[in-house]
Parts: structure tokens; sequence; C-alpha cells
């Protein structure tokens, strides 16, 4: 139904940008938890307009970025599929990271050329076990370190050797998942131009910048909205690489 509440996610992305809770918002504006937990993830309703500031202030965002107007501009969809905009990889918080990779309940859609910091952070080989028995799909492309694309982007980023010795550590933590039926694994040597991580309706997309390691560069938490441009722009990006790339064999 188009009033069913729904939560709000550019404002549950500012408050994990701030390192704030639920709590700290209540106490900070003086609003009962509750009543901050429903902003976040049930009313979908916006607050009184002082408490509005409030909120804004203390995220130190804009107002209208946490709660649009009601009546928007025709371009209005593909802004609302911008989260939030970080300046760096490295900044998203890992409380996001865990919301979205646990909170996945149907898809998870992985374009990277290692992405070993998934598994070696984030433990994501159990995740996958646990949610492709409950029906969860499953696709990752990892590069193929031996491809000339793998080989020169090491080389632009100044980790020559390094980043093809990534891409193999992954490949070999995949294999431990890859005979999954709901896990799909495969190689690509396409350009990352780049890195695409897609839990359900959100995605973050990560940007890659000549010369600058992937963790150095911006990162766009999105979201799938009707009549929406971004999402399917990067989706239809991950599904091109995808049919090029090489299933990879299984181990078992």
């Amino acid at each position: 139904m188009d009033d069913e509440p729904v939560p709000n996610d550019r404002l549950r992305a500012a408050m994990d940008a701030a390192g704030l809770t639920i709590e700290d918002v209540s106490a900070r504006v003086e609003v009962d938890p509750k009543t901050v937990g429903r902003w976040v993830y049930a009313d979908g309703r916006r607050p009184h307009r002082t408490t509005r500031t409030l909120v804004a202030e203390l995220l130190r965002v804009e107002e209208t970025h946490l709660w649009p107007a009601e009546k928007r501009p025709a371009s209005s969809p593909a802004v609302a599929e911008l989260v939030h905009l970080y300046p760096t990889r490295s900044a998203v918080p890992f409380a996001l990271w865990t919301d979205l990779i646990r909170g996945a309940t149907e898809a998870v859609d992985v374009l990277v050329f290692s992405g070993q910091f998934l598994v070696e952070q984030h433990d994501l080989l159990p995740v996958i076990r646990a949610k492709e028995a409950a029906g969860v799909r499953f696709r990752i492309a990892v590069g193929d370190h031996t491809s000339s694309a793998v080989v020169q982007r090491a080389a632009e980023e100044g980790t020559t050797g390094g980043l093809e010795g990534r891409v193999q550590m992954m490949r070999r933590y995949l294999q431990d998942v890859a005979h999954l039926p709901g896990v799909e694994i495969r190689t690509h040597g396409t350009i990352l131009y780049n890195s695409i991580y897609r839990f359900d309706g959100q995605a973050l997309i990560n940007g890659h910048a000549f010369g600058s390691l992937a963790g150095q560069n911006p990162m766009l938490h999105i979201r799938h909205v009707p009549d929406g441009t971004m999402w399917e722009h990067y989706m239809r990006s991950f599904d091109r690489v995808w049919d090029l790339a090489r299933p990879e064999p299984t181990e078992r």
C-alpha cells in the first residue's frame, strides 16, 4: 500500500555516521527513545519542525535530506535514492555493514576485485551459509588475479603483487561456500569502475579514482525506489559484468 510506513534509511545512516544511537539522539533532543525509534524504523512521519531542526543540527546534515518535503519536484525519485554519501569506504560505519549483510532476506550481489575485508572484518562466510539455507541468493564476482585489469590496477595504486594476492585469498575463502546451491561465484577481468555491494533493496557503491586505494574512495549508499534511475544504472552495470564473468570451479 502507498501509505504503508517505511524505515527512514537516511536518518539511520546519518545517526550511524555520527556514531549516535537512538538513546543518544533521544537524550540530546529531549524526546522519548521510543519516539526516535519510530522515526527511524516504523512511522515514516516527520517530527515537529523544531525537533527536525535540532536533529539535523545534531547529525550535521540538512533537514531536507533527512525529511524531504512531501511535495517533491519531478526529479525527486532519483534524489530519494541517495541515503548517504560517505567520503571514503573506510568511513562507512561498521554497524551499517552489519545491518545490511545480516538483514538481507532475498538477494546479495557483490562485484569487486578482492573484497577480502568482507570475510576478514565482517565474517561473511558463516552469514552466507546461514542465509543460503534460508533461501537468500548470492552472486559474487571477484577479479581474475591473472587478468590485465587486475595487474594494471595493482600497478596504478602502488600495490604491485599485493592486489593479486588479495584476490587469490578471496577466491580461496569463497571456495568454502561455492558448492552451495544458492551461491554463485564468478571471476572477471573487466576494468572495475565501481565496486558494488547490493543487499536486497539497498546498495553501497564504491567508486574508484585513478591511483587511489579502494578504501580511500567515496561510497554511495543508495536504495531502490519507484522510478529511480541510479539503482537501475548500477544494477545494469553489475549484470553486464556478471554476464561476462566466468563461473568459478569448485573444489568439492
